[in-house]
């Protein structure tokens, strides 16, 4: 059972790297909430992963509303257009406020690398206090080893020798992470 002081504490880690952070219930307030930044910030496309079934029809019918195109396959081909990256985090890190994704898929790679912004959908009981309380997950996990597990803490940051900060420069500007309350939280 996750605890309100490490959503607390994850949410402040994240805000320290100017992640906008947001709870939600259900998954329907993460697909509006990504077609509406796309939207709203003159994209042309969102590329979601994670979705599939009744809930990837529910996905591309919010996006037609919004006007936006939702590509998921060949992104290499649709980079250019590429605004916003809609993903499923697999864990998140209380104490760094970072994510966690199996990124084993080039075009999820693609979309959190290209993309304008990233939207992560955080269920909250994937919330780990530490690195130290994900171990055992990634014991697991790399039984069958993933090609790219990708370790994600707000928006893309690097700095010159003179250290003058870019965001932006080697993936998204903005990071949303949007912490869905589910059943074991």
């Amino acid at each position: 059972m996750v605890s309100q002081t490490e959503v607390n504490l994850f949410k402040e880690k994240a805000a320290t790297v100017q992640v906008v952070v947001s709870e939600i219930t259900e998954l329907a307030a993460a697909w509006d909430y990504a077609a509406e930044l796309t939207r709203k910030q003159g994209g042309q496309a969102l590329a979601a992963f994670g979705w599939e079934g009744a809930d990837r029809v529910a996905l591309e019918a919010v996006c037609r509303k919004a006007g936006v195109d939702l590509v998921g396959d060949n992104l290499r081909e649709q980079a250019a257009r590429l605004h916003t990256a809609l993903t499923l985090a697999d864990w998140g890190v209380a104490a760094t406020g970072s994510l966690v994704l199996d990124s084993r898929s080039e075009d999820l790679r693609l979309a959190t690398m290209l993309a304008e912004a990233h939207v992560a959908v955080l269920p909250i009981s994937r919330l780990k206090p530490d690195l130290e309380a994900l171990e055992a997950d990634l014991v697991r996990l790399m039984e069958a080893p993933p090609s790219y597990l990708a370790f994600i803490t707000g928006a893309s940051r690097t700095a010159d020798i003179e250290r003058v900060l870019a965001i932006g420069v080697h993936g998204p500007q903005e990071m949303h992470v949007l912490m869905l309350k589910d059943q074991e939280s």
